[in-house]
């Protein structure tokens, strides 16, 4: 069996762990064709090497103290330096441990599959071995500039094969790098785990007023404060679910609104799956960051539709390759305070057009099953030389 070691910087820390599982999904579809070993960063309370569900996982330590080992969890990479700048400290440290960690892994794998652009691509393109190189979205809409475009450059042109998760990073690659050989698959989703069946009424205790939902990372390019605003002139009950850089800023926010709005922090999978189909809409207001980071396509949107939920969204990077404007949801310009508000009253007050457009979004999410993405990335890695 074909040995694959897979490389990213967001895993889960532990079982049942709120942290996205994205990449730990795409390697148990690999499990089935592969042998497969996941390098991700150490952290705090997290095991050094451990078997999840047939992985092989290895975290590589970073930093001689294991609770300073912060740069990766929770969240992600640049959020947790802009949530503290000395983290910025850790960065070379994590590179050259990145760097050993591959070396060490090179002599028992015969491919690899290395997400995001930075870091893990650009330490990858120093090594031999075939590899297929995976950006996520702010990988390739942000840090393009000077010495890391360069590096970047170089990393796209040495893999093997470059996929992106939508057509709008795509498009950027070839606008950005003049890049025109990236493939777009899209992340998955578990269709099994998200489902309309785990809704339960009344879940929330809202005494009968609708849900808008968010889920995210509490950072800029979510534009969640938009969404807070918007909330001034909403009849329903807005439940926030994730955590991050911005929490205490919105949460500063949401006390000058007179509404419902609720921070419930991070769930695990089980319990997103009981959210969201218990949810009557799912907001994704969406923006660019000042530094040119965006979403690419969001898992969350994905798992919500899978869920059988309407979704209100902004028409941002790769989420109207999933949301269809008035089919399965409506699409908004970013950060446009007063159209999300009409948008949400709208769909609020037409309880058959959510219903409608909850089976549709379902059926849209099944294009996105974590099985079929797993054979389309298998045809490629069959495919390397």
């Amino acid at each position: 069996m074909k040995k694959l070691l897979v490389t990213a910087s967001t895993f889960p820390r532990w079982q049942d762990d709120t942290e996205p599982k994205f990449i730990y999904d795409l390697c148990k579809e690999y499990a089935k064709y592969y042998d497969v070993t996941v390098l991700v960063p150490s952290t705090y309370g997290a095991l050094n090497k451990e078997e999840m569900e047939g992985l092989h996982v290895v975290r590589y330590r970073y930093f001689p103290i294991k609770k300073l080992e912060t740069l990766a969890y929770p969240g992600a990479i640049v959020p947790r330096i802009k949530e503290k700048k000395s983290r910025a400290l850790l960065v070379p440290f994590m590179f050259i441990a990145m760097y050993f960690a591959i070396r060490k892994e090179m002599k028992k794998v015969d491919a690899v599959h290395s997400n995001w652009l930075i870091p893990q691509g650009i330490i990858q393109q120093f090594f031999k071995k075939p590899f297929v190189l995976t950006g996520l979205g702010g990988d390739v809409t942000s840090l393009n500039k000077g010495f890391i475009k360069k590096m970047k450059m170089r990393t796209l042109l040495k893999a093997s094969a470059v996929t992106v998760v939508s057509k709008d990073l795509k498009e950027h690659l070839e606008k950005e790098y003049r890049y025109e050989k990236a493939e777009v698959i899209p992340m998955g989703v578990d269709l099994t785990k998200f489902s309309p069946k785990y809704r339960q009424d009344n879940f929330f205790e809202t005494n009968g007023k609708p849900v808008i939902l968010f889920v995210g990372r509490l950072a800029e390019k979510k534009g969640a404060k938009y969404l807070i605003r918007a909330m001034a002139k909403i009849d329903a009950v807005l439940i926030i679910v994730g955590d991050g850089p911005e929490k205490e800023v919105l949460m500063q926010e949401a006390n000058h609104v007179q509404a419902d709005i609720r921070f419930v922090g991070s769930k695990n999978k089980d319990e997103l799956a009981v959210i969201n189909a218990s949810c009557d809409i799912f907001c994704v207001p969406s923006v660019v960051a000042k530094d040119g980071d965006k979403d690419g396509l969001p898992v969350a949107l994905i798992e919500a539709m899978a869920s059988g939920v309407p979704v209100v969204a902004s028409d941002v990077g790769g989420i109207n390759e999933a949301v269809e404007d008035n089919v399965n949801g409506f699409l908004v310009e970013p950060s446009d305070v007063q159209e999300l508000e009409s948008k949400l009253n709208e769909l609020l007050s037409e309880r058959n057009r959510r219903l409608d457009m909850g089976k549709k979004a379902r059926l849209k999410a099944e294009e996105f099953d974590f099985i079929e993405i797993g054979k389309k990335y298998k045809q490629i890695f069959d495919n390397l030389s």
